[in-house]
């Protein structure tokens, strides 16, 4: 990956500008990201806007990353907004050195087919980083930040302090900031951003937050604290305080894009249909029943964190059986360690990345903190699946009502594992 934003701005410069046709709400972080860019465009839906949402990675199909009102673009539309920027992307590439990058040209993609639609609004979540992030060409009124946490160490430094100013680059002059709550190493740069180009923070915490949360029948509800005031009552179908957390971070900047604060409340009814329609996929997402298979794409320390919280605290099961393939890059063992305590067993296996860690290896980490007895190796993940289902249903003799399998590890493992089980 080469990180230059000149080729993408060429690019947009010979397709008209086309991100500048719309507003924008601009979204970084380390973890939450697409779950609150969902929540964000669910929301602005929900207020009578139309919406362009730009995420990755997909887990289907390409298609999934350009969203036109909560819906993936058509084939008709994908295809016909790539020959309109094929030719001119070739002309770029005849003129640099380096080639335009794949998520230059989805970025490119999305941002054609928004100006296109034509949407009211578009809700853009970063590739990686910020600053250097080919999405940062929209100057946007509104930035997001998600939590931070060590992650692509090896493009963004090994410092939580540098991954955040890298993240805090998509801070622009006068633009109003939403912020989750940060390490106090996060913290610091994103606030000197602020006070460099002269931006508006709202922070979770003191000027937004969760009051209180409560388990419900597929999901959870909750009381939000808004920039404009108290939401009583809404309820999301997603399972986990990092999503209640991602939830009153969305609301925040919907209120933000929308104009409310300490005199002006968005109406709550709308507030409520706009969360109760969001969806997530992929985020302890439930597949299959009797046994419940979940897919979630926790793919780093952080995230599996949240994820083994949420286990622990919103399901009951009597026995839960892990499949769990990650990339050879991710910090197994910390992941696995986080794991550990809520499941009663782990099938490791590979994923079709090719950087995806081979499954021996994976299942050496795995022994040592599970111990031998609760760990399998599976080579291929339709096996895997197969064998976890198994283990689960043996050990209980028969009474599967409170058997579960979980499927985690990386965004590539749900992807794969969602193609079988959906099938």
């Amino acid at each position: 990956m080469v990180f230059d934003l000149s080729r993408i701005q060429e690019l947009l410069d010979l397709l008209g500008s086309p991100q500048r046709a719309y507003p924008s709400i601009h979204l970084t972080g380390t973890n939450g990201k697409t779950s609150t860019a969902r929540m964000i465009d669910s929301l602005l839906r929900a207020f009578g806007l139309h919406t362009g949402r730009y995420t990755s990675p997909h887990l289907e199909t390409v298609r999934e990353r350009i969203g036109l009102d909560g819906e993936p673009v058509s084939e008709e539309r994908f295809v016909a907004t790539y020959r309109e920027v094929a030719p001119l992307a070739a002309l770029v590439d005849q003129r640099s050195d380096e080639p335009l990058t794949y998520f230059d040209m989805t970025t490119a993609l999305a941002f054609a087919a928004f100006a296109d639609a034509p949407v009211d609004i578009a809700v853009v979540e970063v590739g990686l980083g910020g600053a250097e992030d080919s999405t940062n060409v929209l100057n946007a009124g509104v930035a997001v930040i998600t939590p931070i946490g060590l992650d692509h160490t090896e493009w963004l430094g090994d410092r939580i302090e540098d991954i955040a100013l890298a993240k805090a680059g998509i801070i622009h002059a006068g633009a109003t900031v939403v912020t989750a709550a940060q390490e106090e190493e996060a913290a610091r740069p994103i606030l000197e951003r602020c006070a460099e180009v002269n931006a508006t923070i709202a922070r979770e915490g003191s000027e937004f937050g969760v009051l209180r949360r409560a388990v419900a029948v597929g999901g959870q509800v909750l009381s939000l604290q808004g920039l404009g005031g108290v939401y009583e009552e809404v309820f999301i179908p997603l399972h986990g305080a990092h999503q209640a957390q991602n939830a009153a971070v969305a609301l925040a900047a919907v209120e933000a894009f929308l104009g409310a604060g300490a005199k002006r409340q968005l109406d709550v009814a709308t507030v409520r249909e706009g969360f109760a329609a969001t969806s997530s996929p992929g985020r302890l997402e439930r597949v299959r029943s009797a046994p419940t298979i979940l897919l979630d794409g926790a793919h780093n320390a952080q995230g599996m964190a949240a994820t083994a919280t949420a286990l622990g605290e919103e399901f009951a099961f009597s026995r839960l059986v892990a499949v769990v393939a990650v990339l050879a890059d991710k910090d197994a063992a910390s992941m696995l360690e986080l794991l550990e305590p809520v499941v009663d067993f782990v099938v490791v296996t590979r994923n079709s990345s090719p950087r995806a860690m081979p499954a021996e290896e994976l299942g050496t980490i795995a022994g040592e903190i599970f111990g031998p007895d609760r760990v399998e190796i599976a080579p291929e993940m339709p096996d895997a699946i197969e064998s976890a289902v198994a283990n689960a249903e043996t050990e209980v003799e028969g009474e599967l009502s409170g058997v579960g399998v979980v499927v985690t590890g990386s965004v590539v493992t749900v992807a794969d594992a969602r193609r079988l089980l959906k099938r």
